[in-house]
């Protein structure tokens, strides 16, 4: 199996800088011996490591502000990573020119959350779904037309609706379209972030179903993000589980789900629904998520953590491998 996009210890900061007149309140603090105010800074993604194999389907999943969303940007471009690179097909994409960049970055799409707030409501899905085909000289103008109503057939959509507004869709006819704006300029990768979420669970079905169809008839590759473990397991060959910015397990998704072995992920299966027989108690994973603003030290995940020993508040551990294929971050698993 070819890598086809690969992220080599990659990080995100985000800087949120004083404004004038906090800047004047320090100085002015300085007087009386206060302290000063310093600027926010926040460090959403922390050396992370991800492959994502041709034709593979690699699920991203972590609780709320974990910072899989950030990866996925990074990993499309949307977002320059502070630190570390990104390799396509095994060039780095800092050593090449910004016109090959932009060829490559052609090649990787990035499907949204929000069907509804990612489309523009003044255009029409023609304009939507057309516009950067044309724009790159993928199409014809005088073939746009023909070019989205077949796109839209293909995402199960009426080649008819090209003329229509965001507004005049429903949540799934919405997602749709913007899987077929993703599909128009011939991607390689998409970048799927949480983009079930919003849809009703008959619908999600639906949506996923067509995922899996185009990625069977177009070679697609995926980097799949998700909350939702359910999803994960419909979907993923891979599992790859984050937590405040950091990679803390890693493996094939049939081996995830059945052994894990981080306690973190361990606590997600533990807290997902199920359906089964029986009664089955309801078992959250303690404590919340610390501030991403001043994380813990050590493994970032010992102040929830069951199992934690003393070098856990102090040791951050290596994501290493702990059997075949299988990738762990847990001084427990050394």
């Amino acid at each position: 199996m070819s890598t086809l996009l690969e992220l080599r210890q990659v990080s995100k900061t985000f800087r949120h800088p004083l404004d004038v007149s906090t800047r004047i309140a320090n100085l002015a603090g300085r007087a009386f011996g206060a302290d000063p105010k310093r600027e926010q800074v926040c460090r959403a993604v922390d050396r992370v490591d991800l492959k994502i194999g041709q034709g593979k389907v690699v699920g991203l999943v972590g609780e709320s502000g974990c910072g899989k969303s950030t990866v996925g940007r990074m990993a499309v471009g949307l977002h320059q990573p502070t630190a570390g690179e990104r390799i396509w097909r095994g060039t780095s994409l800092d050593a090449i020119n910004s016109r090959e960049r932009r060829a490559i970055q052609l090649r990787m799409q990035m499907i949204f959350q929000d069907p509804y707030a990612s489309l523009n409501p003044r255009k029409t899905v023609l304009d939507i779904v057309g516009e950067a085909p044309v724009v790159h000289g993928m199409v014809p103008a005088r073939q746009q037309e023909e070019f989205v109503s077949g796109l839209l057939e293909k995402v199960g959509l009426p080649g008819t609706f090209l003329r229509r507004y965001p507004h005049q869709f429903s949540g799934g006819q919405r997602a749709r379209v913007g899987i077929a704006r993703a599909l128009a300029v011939n991607p390689e990768l998409l970048v799927c972030d949480e983009s079930v979420a919003a849809l009703d669970v008959s619908i999600q079905a639906q949506v996923l179903n067509l995922f899996m169809k185009l990625r069977q008839d177009l070679g697609l590759t995926y980097l799949f993000i998700s909350h939702d473990l359910s999803v994960i397991r419909h979907i993923s060959d891979e599992v790859v589980v984050m937590y405040l910015g950091r990679v803390v397990e890693q493996a094939p998704a049939e081996a995830f789900f059945q052994q894990q072995f981080h306690p973190y992920s361990q606590a997600l299966l533990r807290a997902a629904p199920t359906v089964g027989s029986g009664k089955k108690q309801f078992r959250p994973i303690s404590g919340e998520i610390p501030s991403p603003l001043n994380p813990p030290g050590g493994c970032h995940f010992h102040p929830r953590c069951p199992h934690a020993m003393p070098k856990c508040a102090t040791q951050a551990p290596e994501l290493r491998i702990v059997s075949m294929g299988r990738l762990s971050a847990c001084h427990l698993n050394a």
